[in-house]
């Protein structure tokens, strides 16, 4: 998975928006159907990645994860916007606004 992650990063064509979660976490429930809802609304313009902490620590170590809910988006493998806890929907849709240039 983490070979993956990094290539998909790296040589997608369109942006890719990663939620670290974890399934005892309440913020990260939260957030899940604002993750789900931009997956909808932005279908074939972002991909969407979960990627679950607990069984994935790796995969958290390295892209330095250090509180869940943490959001990220890359675009050509650059990050663009980062953050972590519970974010309103509208503020997670304008940084993906901003990274895709609606």
């Amino acid at each position: 998975m983490a070979k993956r992650l990094d290539e998909l990063v790296k040589t997608s064509e369109v942006p890719v928006f990663i939620d670290f979660w974890a399934d005892w976490c309440g913020p990260c429930k939260m957030v899940a159907p604002s993750v789900q809802q931009l997956a909808k609304e932005f279908s074939g313009r972002i991909t969407v990645v979960k990627v679950n902490v607990d069984r994935q620590p790796d995969l958290a170590a390295r892209f330095q994860v250090q509180g869940i809910p943490a959001l990220m988006m890359y675009s050509r493998g650059e990050l663009k916007w980062r953050t972590a806890g519970a974010v309103p929907y509208q503020q997670i849709r304008q940084e993906v606004l901003k990274v895709i240039g609606s």
